[in-house]
């Protein structure tokens, strides 16, 4: 299964995003595909947060859009979301350890310990942060499609 990251998402639905047109295809081929893939749920509060956020959009998404984009998403027929199971806090630990998070870095640990945790084989995202956790295969398909 595939994840993905709350760049791509955030890129696919903002058109005045640099990456839009890379993100929407990257999407629209995912979900056309028979692949099984998959939102994490902070990936899904983040991109609420941060497109709805007049600080960071001028304008900012109406949160009605925002809401409408992840809907339209988990409505993909092979999309489902992921969140903390039995075993999560394990291969949380484990990450915060061996990738010596502090701080803010702790979100992408909990993205990264989801994924593994959910049978994830690839997280794909922009973010070169989670480089610090080998153990989850990312890919970058704006640069690699």
């Amino acid at each position: 299964m595939i994840a993905i990251d709350t760049n791509l998402l955030i890129y696919a639905h903002r058109e005045d995003a640099e990456f839009h047109k890379q993100a929407i295809k990257a999407l629209c081929d995912l979900s056309e595909s028979d692949q099984r893939w998959s939102i994490p749920w902070p990936c899904i509060h983040e991109f609420v947060a941060i497109t709805t956020h007049p600080k960071i959009f001028d304008p900012p998404s109406p949160i009605a859009k925002a809401l409408q984009a992840i809907e339209a998403w988990l409505d993909c027929p092979r999309c489902e979301t992921i969140g903390e199971e039995t075993g999560y806090f394990s291969v949380l630990q484990q990450l915060a350890t061996k990738g010596k998070v502090v701080g803010p870095m702790i979100h992408d640990a909990r993205i990264a310990a989801i994924c593994i945790n959910n049978d994830v084989h690839e997280l794909w995202t922009t973010d070169r942060d989670f480089s610090r956790f080998p153990s989850l295969k990312t890919r970058n398909p704006i640069i690699s499609s």
